[in-house]
């Protein structure tokens, strides 16, 4: 069985999330540290230009978006589950968590005062590459205003906090669910920014809550170099199980591409051997990675046929 290898890099919030759901699991894996701004040469080896962080490589197959990686961690160890039998509503929210709430939390922690400590004593032109990369990256989705989003913020604390005492210790009561983990990461986010994470503190419910989810950990990691990885995904030679169901509008081996909808919406482009409700599954080839699948869920990608000239 091949090895869960990360590419992530510390103060990503959605790589976070990942790192606890494998401390929650107990799951080893190999830490690649990618860089946080494009260019990203070996990503891109991997993935073919999708950049968000993290991805998930196990053997030659590249998982995108944390909402698949939490389903190959699920089926990889069953045991504790993500998604709680009693917990029906846990995914919904979860999604709700990665979005809307996301946006928020980070227009609150990127404030001058958080910015400054999360990205660290850094030289202008870092900071002007990093504020140029994002923009980029959010295009037609631009951050709401920090009025707009603390407005919206306090609402949701509010609500999440009626919603832990109501059940607790966890969201959806006795266990920890994916949406834990999806709300989890945002408010990690806002507590790594020291001077403006007092905002949590007027909500007394979620600071213990969120001090239970941080003590999982991230198990235990051991560093690969990312040309290594690439080397794995090369010598790899198989691919896990994929098929285009019938009744999708998409054939196997059609030329496809897949983007997310809502921002860092650069396409990948491949031939398409995967399709179902849950995700879809390009193949494509790179002279230093080899022949790679690429996973993408289908909540918040879009599926398009390539058009031949």
């Amino acid at each position: 069985m091949h090895e869960l290898i990360l590419h992530h890099y510390p103060m990503s919030p959605f790589a976070e999330k990942v790192r606890l759901m494998l401390g929650y699991k107990k799951l080893p894996w190999r830490s690649v540290i990618i860089p946080p701004v494009m260019p990203k040469p070996d990503v891109v080896a991997l993935t073919g230009g999708y950049r968000k962080t993290p991805i998930l490589q196990v053997g030659a197959d590249i998982y995108c978006d944390t909402a698949l990686i939490a389903r190959v961690l699920e089926a990889r160890q069953p045991s504790p589950t993500l998604y709680p039998a009693a917990a029906p509503l846990a995914v919904p929210l979860a999604q709700w968590a990665d979005s809307a709430l996301f946006a928020v939390a980070v227009s609150w922690a990127m404030q001058p005062a958080g910015a400054a400590v999360i990205l660290g004593a850094q030289p202008p032109e870092v900071l002007q590459a990093f504020a140029a990369d994002r923009a980029a990256m959010r295009a037609h989705a631009p951050r709401p205003s920090l009025a707009d989003a603390t407005a919206q913020l306090k609402q949701h604390l509010g609500q999440l906090q009626s919603q832990l005492q109501q059940g607790g210790p966890w969201l959806f009561g006795a266990q920890p669910s994916i949406a834990d983990f999806s709300v989890g990461h945002c408010l990690w986010f806002i507590r790594l920014a020291r001077p403006v994470a007092h905002l949590l503190d007027d909500f007394p419910a979620i600071g213990p809550w969120l001090d239970r989810l941080l003590a999982l950990g991230h198990h235990q990691s051991t560093p690969l170099d990312s040309g290594e990885a690439l080397a794995v995904a090369a010598a790899a030679g198989t691919h896990a199980p994929a098929a285009v169901a019938p009744g999708m509008g998409f054939e196997a081996g059609q030329e496809a591409t897949v983007a997310a909808t809502d921002y860092g919406t650069d396409a990948v482009a491949g031939v398409l051997v995967g399709l179902d409700d849950r995700e879809s599954v390009l193949r494509r080839s790179d002279a230093r990675a080899g022949t790679v699948h690429v996973h993408f869920p289908r909540f918040g990608f879009q599926v398009r046929a390539l058009k031949k000239e």
